[in-house]
């Protein structure tokens, strides 16, 4: 006679084993990857053209509508 036997288990369940992979998993850090930082040199400037008090009274228009 052969008896056939499932373990399931239910969604988002894992055993002690599969605990342990993924905390050696996540406490390895990757550092073959290369760190060197692109530089930019420069300055921006922004300028609407609009005075503060223009603009506070397209902000009270939006705030009407």
């Amino acid at each position: 006679m052969q008896l056939w036997v499932w373990f399931t288990m239910s969604m988002g369940a894992y055993d002690e084993e599969e605990h342990e992979r993924r905390e050696r998993k996540n406490s390895s850090v990757d550092t073959d990857f290369d760190d060197d930082r692109t530089e930019y040199e420069g300055s921006v400037e922004y300028d609407t053209g609009e005075s503060t008090e223009d603009l506070l009274n397209q902000f009270k228009d939006i705030q009407t509508d």
